[in-house]
């Protein structure tokens, strides 16, 4: 497993755009990569993934469009820039290493960072 930690989180206005990064201390180079994210009272839900080398992402129906994954492999870092931000993306996101749509294709996780988008 890999330590993670998310930053960027925070309060923006609808229609507004943030940048989230995850910086790994550990292996992340050759496994893929995912952002999720949980809303109170909510399941948690499957926002992006990247791929190993970088040249793959899917996204959720719900986010196409306006949110594009990225990683800098040198780095170890993994960003979610999310743009056109509406009330209902507010949540805290998560990034974890692994791959597909359902966190328990995820091995190691974040502790999230809170994004809040008022109307």
């Amino acid at each position: 497993q890999v330590q993670m930690v998310e930053s960027g989180g925070g309060l923006v206005q609808a229609g507004g755009s943030l940048r989230l990064s995850c910086t790994a201390r550990g292996r992340t180079s050759g496994y893929g990569m995912g952002w999720f994210r949980q809303a109170p009272g909510k399941e948690r839900e499957f926002v992006g993934n990247i791929n190993w080398s970088g040249d793959t992402t899917y996204y959720a129906d719900s986010v196409t469009g306006r949110f594009t994954i990225s990683r800098e492999i040198a780095k170890n870092t993994l960003y979610l820039q999310m743009n056109s931000l509406k009330p209902e993306d507010t949540a805290v996101y998560y990034c974890a290493r692994g791959t597909g749509g359902r966190p328990t294709g995820y091995d190691s996780w974040g502790q999230g960072t809170q994004v809040t988008v008022s109307s």
